[in-house]
């Protein structure tokens, strides 16, 4: 049973390859990891390795030596059989059948981990299902990690990253595409790990500002999953449809097309069939539940680069708990899983209706049903607000009160098919709070940029201090809403 486990005579032809011919080292340490290795010498003798990489030192005999003497982990007798084992030249058989042992030894000790969760420590079935999935998802990822990252690790993952930024161009975008250019520069992009909240009254847009993000991402080749709680995918994928022909979606709906529109239609129907979208609306699932068709899908599918959900409050709880705790297992969970799977999880949010008693209806982060715990897990929270849905609302509510008192009623509501609407950042962790200002084409349910409110969203970026982990803009003149 044991050989199945380990094999050290690999592991030393595989040290002993990397000291003959250190410039193979750079693709072996990202496969390879520390725990790979099963004899505890030899793990010291990877990490000395790994090391003097981030050192930029060289990877010999001495410099390794030296390494293992400053931490006290100097076996004289291992690196003389590593020194005498017979460098290879076909490594990669020798590093597939190292991984393959060392994913048998880890699921053997999930296997232990098993009993102690389900037996010693009697947790329910739930927990110890939500347990074993991610330990899983963590062995087939590689993600075995040690509990702290030193600050040598640090500094260097630090400098790789500045580095690829600085590759990239000085680019504005660093996590991934809003779809919206002005947004993209007040916030660089959803970033890594983020949990974002996009909250909106009913009827605002918060599931078609969403979307076009969306098709925004599918139409570059990015893979996007789409939890849908209380939509149904054929009509999410209406909506995409629409965004994507500029046919109406009414039009779409009941198939009243010209010839020159179905044409488009079945162009747009043989792109988005490539379209890396996945769409579950199960219509009811609760957070341990959404963390498993995640980690199962993000395993199958490693491409997908953001989650969306659609909408919060209609994700169920568990257990009996107070509504409010539910709430924040919920969110705090999202939060959890975006850093877990290193992807924006983006979750849409109902808002309180008190807001609409108020004489300025744009929402505040107080608006959020049960905020408490939304507002403190999430990274980025983003309000959407059109002023023409109340202005028709009073507009309604007016001619009701004519009719009512037996009055003539005259209005002066003017119905477009184009209405500014404000995406306002109301909380950033990394970045400057503040308004973008966006197009809502009604007919379409297509947000877009608003050319003209580009030079004001640049004067207040650039003045604007991110070095708090929240600010406030400076005031500065909006454009009319």
């Amino acid at each position: 049973m044991q050989d199945n486990l380990y094999n050290l005579a690999f592991e030393r032809s595989i040290l002993s390859s990397i000291v003959f011919e250190p410039s193979q080292f750079d693709d072996l340490s990202v496969t390879l990891k520390k725990d790979d290795f099963y004899l505890p010498a030899h793990q010291d003798i990877f990490q000395a390795m790994i090391t003097l990489l981030q050192k930029d030192q060289p990877i010999d005999e001495e410099f390794i030596k030296k390494e293992l003497i400053k931490a006290k982990k100097f076996d004289e007798q291992v690196i003389l059989e590593i020194l005498s084992a017979n460098p290879i030249a076909n490594t990669r058989a020798y590093v597939d059948e190292i991984k393959d042992k060392s994913l048998k030894r880890h699921l053997l000790t999930l296997t232990t981990e098993i009993k102690r969760v389900t037996v010693e420590e009697e947790l329910p079935s739930a927990e110890v299902v939500d347990i074993v999935e991610k330990k899983l998802y963590e062995i087939t990822q590689d993600n075995q990690t040690s509990d702290f990252k030193d600050s040598p690790k640090i500094t260097f993952d630090t400098m790789e990253y500045i580095k690829e930024m600085k590759a990239r161009g000085n680019s504005v975008l660093v996590g991934v595409d809003t779809g919206f250019k002005e947004l993209n520069k007040m916030t660089t992009g959803f970033g890594k790990g983020d949990l974002v909240i996009i909250a909106a009254r009913p009827a605002m847009g918060k599931t078609s500002f969403v979307l076009n993000t969306v098709h925004n991402l599918i139409v570059q080749g990015k893979g996007v999953a789409f939890f849908s709680l209380e939509m149904p995918a054929e009509q999410l994928m209406l909506r995409l449809l629409s965004i994507q022909t500029s046919i109406p979606l009414q039009k779409l709906r009941v198939g009243d097309m010209n010839d020159d529109q179905w044409s488009s239609l079945n162009g747009a129907i043989d792109r988005m069939n490539d379209a890396k979208l996945f769409v579950d609306d199960q219509g009811s699932v609760n957070i341990n539940q959404l963390r498993s068709k995640l980690r199962k899908l993000k395993n199958q599918h490693p491409e997908i680069e953001i989650a969306v959900i659609d909408y919060l409050q209609i994700m169920s709880g568990i257990g009996n708990q107070d509504r409010h705790l539910q709430v924040s297992e919920i969110s705090r969970g999202l939060k959890m899983l975006a850093r877990e799977l290193e992807m924006p999880i983006v979750a849409l949010s109902q808002l309180n209706r008190g807001l609409e008693s108020r004489n300025d209806k744009r929402p505040m982060l107080s608006d959020i049903r049960e905020s408490g715990s939304i507002e403190q897990d999430a990274d980025i929270i983003l309000f959407v607000y059109r002023d023409d849905v109340y202005l028709y609302k009073e507009e309604k509510e007016r001619e009701k009160a004519a009719k009512t008192e037996g009055k003539e009623f005259t209005s002066t509501y003017v119905e477009k098919e184009e209405e500014e609407s404000e995406i306002i950042i109301g909380k950033q962790r990394n970045g400057p709070t503040g308004h973008v200002k966006l197009i809502f084409q009604k007919k379409l349910t297509r947000f877009v940029d608003a050319p003209s409110f580009a030079s004001a969203v640049e004067t207040v970026y650039e003045n604007v201090d991110t070095s708090s982990a929240q600010v406030d803009l400076p005031n500065v003149e909006m454009p009319p809403i």
